[in-house]
């Protein structure tokens, strides 16, 4: 797709034509990726993080937050609990926890590599090659670093980094392919600034990159936080050109779509962020609009509510809340299929003439 083609469905608002994305974007996910539903259990290790992301409730500075790291032991519990209930990988995430070392997270992810079938995917933030590399090699198979927007001065607006270091995360993400992993990023929809030919931008990197995961979601600063506090209308920076991009539950539709047609062997999920703007029924639409993948929160419940990243996070449905079967009831629903197995990426799969589960 050309530019200008990606940025004329950014700003469409006639449902009609709409539609013909919806659908453009679902014969994309089903050609290319099949009609199966991954399903990968989350698990929100460490809400501990160095960084001062002005947005994020976890952010280093804020101090109305109780924090908590998941031991080995509990960790290993929630991946038992993803065995048994036929999940196909594990995601542990976290905040950029320097307590999570490179030997400590080697030795959990070389337990789950020898003790279960499951691919593992790590999303730990800014890490070194070294630590990368680690993990690499006990088994980790995915790593997952969105760089949130292409836009470098957005970002750095947003993303303040550490003392001494630039942020690169485009770079880190060579590294990880590099190592062998496959390679997820993603972006935020709606960032105080961010316009429409930013995110025309974000959707060039994706192919680009390319990508094997592609996670957006739109976004929900906390209160906790500087633009939070402030109150800040995400419209406003940009609002008398008529460029900036709304935080809706539509635009992180749209982009979804068009992440699909510009990717279209990528594994995207319908996120849980759109879940907490809309309700759990978003998770169904966007299935219908080009995700194949969804990540039931495997977290148990006293920590959940502390992984307080946006608003009313925690409280999405769990998979201890009786998620799991609402989860599938939904996927059934649209005449889709629970996926079987890793859900390996479909764009490597075809690279190595293999066929992606179709």
């Amino acid at each position: 797709m050309e530019r200008s083609e990606i940025i004329g469905w950014l700003v469409e608002d006639d449902p009609k034509r709409l539609r013909g994305l919806w659908a453009l974007a679902d014969r994309a996910r089903r050609e290319h990726v099949g009609n199966a539903v991954h399903l990968r259990g989350l698990i929100e290790v460490s809400n501990h993080c160095v960084r001062q992301c002005a947005y994020c409730g976890i952010r280093a500075g804020n101090r109305h937050l109780e924090r908590y790291r998941m031991s080995e032991v509990e960790i290993i519990a929630c991946v038992q609990e993803a065995v048994e209930r036929g999940y196909g990988t594990v995601v542990m995430q976290a905040g950029e926890d320097p307590q999570i070392t490179g030997p400590w997270m080697a030795d959990v992810v070389g337990r789950i590599k020898r003790e279960t079938p499951l691919a593992v995917t790590l999303s730990l933030g800014e890490r070194s090659v070294e630590e990368l590399r680690a993990w690499r090699e006990a088994g980790a198979d995915r790593y997952l670093l969105r760089f949130e927007t292409s836009n470098r001065a957005l970002y750095e607006r947003l993303h303040p980094p550490l003392p001494g270091r630039r942020s690169d995360r485009v770079a880190q993400l060579a590294e990880m392919r590099a190592l062998g992993y496959e390679v997820g990023s993603g972006v935020m929809v709606g960032l105080p600034g961010q316009t429409y030919e930013d995110l025309a931008q974000d959707l060039e990197l994706f192919r680009d990159l390319p990508l094997d995961m592609i996670g957006i979601g739109p976004y929900i600063p906390h209160p906790h936080t500087p633009l939070g506090a402030a109150g800040v209308d995400p419209r406003t920076p940009n609002a008398d050109s008529g460029q900036q991009v709304p935080n809706t539950e539509l635009m992180g539709y749209k982009m979804v779509a068009l992440a699909r047609l510009v990717c279209p062997r990528a594994n995207i999920p319908s996120t849980t962020a759109l879940a907490t703007v809309s309700g759990d029924a978003s998770r169904q639409v966007g299935l219908e609009r080009g995700a194949n993948i969804v990540m039931p929160n495997l977290t148990p419940a006293r920590y959940r509510v502390m992984y307080d990243i946006y608003p009313s996070k925690g409280r999405t449905q769990a998979v201890a809340d009786g998620g799991d079967a609402l989860i599938r009831e939904g996927i059934l629903a649209l005449g889709r299929e629970i996926g079987t197995g890793r859900g390996d990426s479909p764009r490597r799969l075809q690279a190595a003439g293999r066929t992606p589960g179709l």
